[in-house]
């Protein structure tokens, strides 16, 4: 949720049906990612497009991902306020209202869109995996935790 704040300007309820979706998404992608018809895609995504197996399904997830992110960006510009940018995706549309004029800017919506959702996957993939790892060696070496009165 804080990098939802940073990025999207916003925090989610923790029961929001929508953002319980994005992270179901996304966590599902992360276990198929290993897949060997995943990694074959990589190398081969013209012939892995015909066939059948979780690479189609990560390929769903990942439009759903971007779909998300690009209401989102629809949704900011709509309401901004060019004077009182909210978060990341506010302050890339005021760049892109700059760059206006300039026929060879990256600054774009589809840009946007992209750049905020590697914000955003980055953010959480990063964070969580910390925390994770964090808490197994915690687990593992549970006299850490016991020794709260030492100094380091």
């Amino acid at each position: 949720n804080i990098i939802c704040s940073i990025v999207f300007g916003d925090r989610f309820d923790y029961e929001d049906k929508k953002f319980l979706d994005l992270i179901d998404w996304i966590e599902e992608n992360n276990r198929l990612q290993s897949s060997i018809q995943t990694q074959l895609y990589n190398f081969f995504p013209t012939v892995m497009d015909y066939l059948p197996g979780p690479h189609q399904k990560m390929i769903k997830n990942f439009e759903k991902v971007d779909k998300f992110t690009t209401e989102i960006v629809l949704e900011h510009q709509k309401t901004l306020d060019p004077t009182c940018p909210r978060d990341f995706i506010d302050s890339f549309l005021n760049k892109m209202e700059q760059e206006k004029g300039n026929h060879d800017s990256k600054f774009t919506v589809e840009t946007l869109s992209m750049t905020t959702l590697d914000l955003f996957l980055a953010g959480t993939g990063t964070t969580s995996i910390t925390l994770r790892f964090a808490v197994q060696i915690l687990h593992k070496y549970p006299e850490i935790v016991g020794n709260g009165n030492k100094q380091f």
